[in-house]
């Protein structure tokens, strides 16, 4: 919450300084994006599948297979991703911290939660969620671990489509190959492994009265958590 400058810089005793001269910017608000972006005729800078009509000086980054498309304004900002969207003047944009802090209070997840979060052994990202059900797709990197861990509230379902998935159940440890499914009945003790050299991708889906992260017991954890 506070800058590296103060948190860091000004506390070590181990560091250098050195005289240099050059443009800086620490892109700290989206209208510091758009300044450093390469702009068109008009002053927009865009990204992704973008359609602008009557736009002028504005910043406009849409993410995923969606069109963002923006007609008659000036020095705006427009982020569109899967989960959320944002527009903003380019002169308020800093204000987004203060409108995290609003979404957190109003116990919005979109704060604190992206539609796809990164771990240390990959990624996984929701597809969809329901009541009493969640479908995600995981991807775990070459010798990647997920934890040992079982659900006080859910059954999973793992349907593997690329990769091999080495899964420990129980006392069991089981290869899944593309195309093949295992089951984790709720309480089951579970671990997910890579143990091949291409990414592992998988569904699961979720299957029970409460899906939320904390539902996870961690028995054994690699990566410390």
């Amino acid at each position: 919450k506070i800058s590296i400058d103060y948190a860091v810089m000004e506390r070590t005793t181990r560091a250098g300084v050195l005289p240099v001269s050059f443009p800086w910017s620490d892109v700290g608000t989206w209208d510091a994006v758009w300044q450093v972006l390469p702009q068109d005729a008009a002053g927009n800078a865009v990204r992704g599948r973008v359609e602008l009509l009557g736009t002028r000086n504005s910043l406009v980054h849409s993410e995923g297979e969606g069109l963002t498309t923006v007609v008659g304004l000036d020095d705006v900002v427009v982020v569109a991703t899967p989960d959320a969207v944002l527009v903003a003047s380019k002169s308020q944009s800093g204000r987004v911290k203060d409108l995290v802090g609003v979404l957190r209070s109003r116990a919005h997840p979109e704060a604190d939660a992206h539609r796809r979060m990164y771990r240390p052994w990959g990624w996984y990202q929701r597809v969809d969620i329901g009541e009493r059900f969640q479908v995600k797709r995981i991807m775990v990197t070459p010798g990647g671990r997920l934890s040992l861990q079982k659900h006080h509230h859910r059954a999973e379902h793992w349907v593997v489509v690329k990769g091999t998935a080495e899964v420990t159940l129980g006392e069991r440890l089981v290869l899944v190959h593309e195309n093949e499914a295992v089951y984790l009945p709720i309480g089951s003790l579970h671990r997910l492994t890579n143990p091949g050299r291409i990414p592992l991708e998988l569904i699961e889906v979720q299957v029970g009265s409460y899906t939320g992260e904390d539902d996870i017991i961690r028995v054994e954890d690699v990566y410390g958590r």
